[in-house]
C-alpha cells in the first residue's frame, strides 16, 4: 500500500522528513512552488503581491505535470493562496489538510462544502503572538500612544489629549475563546484586567481557561459588551458571526471602549464602525483584518482616521516560528493511515 501525499506549499527539509517518517507508505510530493504561475493568473492581485514569495513567476513544471501530481493525489499538504479548482483536479484527494488555521480562507474554491475532507490547524497556529498583539493594541489606544503621532505631525506636545488609562482593574471581552482568545485572556489577566469571554458551544462542567473569571455563550454577548472597557475579536468567520459587530452592538458598548478584531473583517461591519468611530464613542479600533484585504486597501474612511490603527494580517508573525501547522499535520497524517478520527476536520454546516 501506498498514500501520496502532495504538498503544494513550500516546506522545509526538516518538515519533509518529519511527514515521511511518519509511516513506510507514505509517498510524499513535494511541488512546493509548482503552482505560483496558477496563483498568479487566478488569484487578485493584491493577495499574489501580498502572500507569494518575492520573483516567483511561471512556477514549475507544465500544465501536465501539475496535473498528474493531483489526479494521483489522495492527500494534499496545502496552504494560502491555493489553486482554487483542486476538487475538479483531484479525483483521488480523501484529505486536504491547510496549514492556516481559519477555515474561511478556503470559501474561494471548490473545495469548500464538497466530500473531501478538510483539516486546519486550528489551535495551533500563531496564537501567543496574536494575541500580543491584540494586548499591544489595547495598550496602544488606553495610554494614548496614537496621540504621538498627531503632536509629532502637529510640532507641539498636547498634553491633555492623552487621557491616559490605567489596565488594572479593566474588563476584557474575549469574543471567541478558543486558541488566540484563550491566550489574548491569559495576557489580559496578568495585566490585572477581569477578563470575561464567549464560546460558541460552552462545556458547563469544564473549567475556566486561565485568567478568565467568566464564560459565556453567544447568548450573553450583549451583556458582556455593555460592561466591557476592551473587546478583542477572536472567533472563526461564520454565516452567524458576519457582521456580529454591528451599529447595534457598537451603540451597546460603553463609551471610550478600544475594539481590537484579529479574526476576520467579514465580523465587524465596517461602516457602522465608522460611524461609531465618527461621533466618538469609540476611543480607538485596530484592525489586522478588514473586508476585501485579499484584493484591496483597508476603506479610506477607516485609514485616514488616527483612531484606528490597521495593519496587514501580521498579527501572527514574529521572530519565532512556532506555528504549529506540521505538527497537527503529523498527528493527523497517522491518525488516517490508523483509521483513527483527525483533529480539526472542517464541519461545513458550522463554518469552521
Amino acid at each position: 500500500m501506498t498514500v501520496n501525499v502532495l504538498a503544494i506549499q513550500r516546506i522545509s527539509e526538516a518538515d519533509r522528513a518529519r511527514i515521511e517518517a511518519i509511516d513506510p507508505v507514505v509517498r510524499l510530493i513535494d511541488a512546493g512552488g509548482w503552482f505560483d504561475g496558477e496563483i498568479r493568473d487566478t488569484w487578485p492581485p493584491y493577495s499574489v503581491a501580498r502572500y507569494l514569495a518575492p520573483g516567483t513567476n511561471a512556477g514549475q513544471g507544465t500544465r501536465a505535470e501539475r496535473d498528474r501530481m493531483l489526479a494521483e493525489a489522495e492527500v494534499i499538504l496545502g496552504g494560502w493562496p491555493f489553486p482554487l479548482d483542486l476538487r475538479a483536479r483531484a479525483p483521488r484527494l480523501k484529505w486536504f489538510h491547510q496549514r492556516p488555521a481559519g477555515a474561511s480562507n478556503l470559501r474561494l474554491g471548490d473545495l469548500w462544502g464538497s466530500d473531501v475532507m478538510v483539516t486546519t490547524s486550528r489551535g495551533a497556529g500563531s496564537t501567543l503572538a496574536m494575541a500580543e498583539y491584540a494586548i499591544a493594541g489595547i495598550l496602544h489606544f488606553a495610554k494614548g500612544l496614537n496621540r504621538a503621532v498627531d503632536d509629532r505631525g502637529a510640532g507641539t506636545f498636547d498634553h491633555r489629549a492623552y487621557r491616559p488609562l490605567l489596565i488594572e482593574g479593566k474588563t476584557l471581552c474575549v469574543i471567541g475563546a478558543g486558541g488566540i482568545g484563550r491566550e489574548v485572556g491569559r495576557l489580559g489577566a496578568a495585566l490585572g484586567m477581569r477578563v470575561i469571554g464567549t464560546r460558541r458551544t460552552l462545556q458547563p462542567a469544564a473549567p475556566l481557561p486561565t485568567g478568565f473569571s467568566m464564560m459565556g455563550s453567544a447568548d450573553d454577548l450583549d451583556r458582556f459588551l455593555a460592561g466591557s472597557d476592551f473587546v478583542a475579536v477572536c472567533c472563526q468567520w461564520t454565516p452567524e458571526t458576519t457582521n456580529l459587530i454591528n451599529a447595534t452592538r457598537l451603540a451597546a458598548m460603553k463609551p471610550g471602549v478600544v475594539l481590537v478584531n484579529v479574526a476576520r473583517g467579514e465580523i465587524v461591519d465596517e461602516a457602522a464602525l465608522a460611524e461609531a468611530l465618527a461621533r466618538g464613542h469609540l476611543r480607538g479600533v485596530v484592525l489586522d483584518v478588514y473586508v476585501g484585504e485579499f484584493e484591496h486597501r483597508p476603506p479610506e474612511v477607516l485609514w485616514r482616521d488616527p483612531r484606528a490603527l490597521i495593519t496587514p494580517h501580521v498579527s501572527g508573525a514574529s521572530d519565532e516560528n512556532r506555528h504549529g501547522a506540521i505538527e497537527v499535520f503529523c498527528e493527523n497524517l497517522r491518525a488516517y493511515l490508523d483509521g483513527a478520527p483527525l483533529r480539526n476536520v472542517i464541519d461545513w454546516q458550522r463554518g469552521y
